[in-house]
């Protein structure tokens, strides 16, 4: 369906207005994954998040996509995971055209651009995750990294780009981070 299709009355546009801003809770977040077609895997949508994937059923159970968050492209989402707010994954890149004088070439067909992201992990706000990147299982990413290359299972990642900072702890659950130089 195309936004022009939809044909609302001033009314309903600001109840719906309202609803957005308002509604920032389980219950409205389990009913906007089932108004998107997510529903009976407990994916909870916060307000304002864009979700526009290849195949929905690459999506995993108990998944927490936060406001504001935009989700684009070929990915993959492991279950248990939780997407903060303002979050940008984006399976795909633009390359320079010299004819066009700008980058509208697509590169879907040069190389992987689907994003996994590994069960059991923790995008902080602000994540960026760029086409082609694997995150391993219950990786903390920590709030405005950037990240650039594939991760390994348990890391906390932080920075622009995202460096390993430390890891998880699988038995204990614990954060253990690296000393500083």
């Amino acid at each position: 369906m195309d936004i022009k299709d939809i044909q609302i009355s001033d009314e309903l546009f600001i109840q719906m207005t309202r609803y957005t801003n308002a509604g920032d809770n389980y219950e409205y977040n389990i009913k906007r994954g089932e108004a998107l077609g997510l529903g009976g895997r407990n994916i909870r949508v916060a307000p304002g998040c864009i979700i526009r994937v290849t195949d929905p059923n690459k999506l995993g159970s108990n998944l927490f996509l936060g406001l504001y968050a935009y989700i684009n492209g070929d990915i993959t989402i492991g279950d248990n995971v939780l997407i903060g707010p303002h979050c940008c994954l984006t399976a795909g890149h633009h390359k320079f055209d010299p004819a066009t004088g700008w980058f509208s070439g697509r590169t879907e067909q040069d190389f992987d651009n689907s994003i996994v992201i590994g069960e059991g992990s923790w995008l902080a706000s602000n994540v960026t995750v760029t086409a082609g990147v694997k995150i391993g299982k219950c990786n903390l990413v920590c709030a405005g990294a950037v990240v650039t290359h594939d991760t390994e299972d348990y890391a906390i990642m932080a920075g622009i780009p995202a460096r390993k900072k430390g890891y998880i702890d699988p038995v204990t659950g614990e954060s253990v981070w690296d000393k500083e130089d």
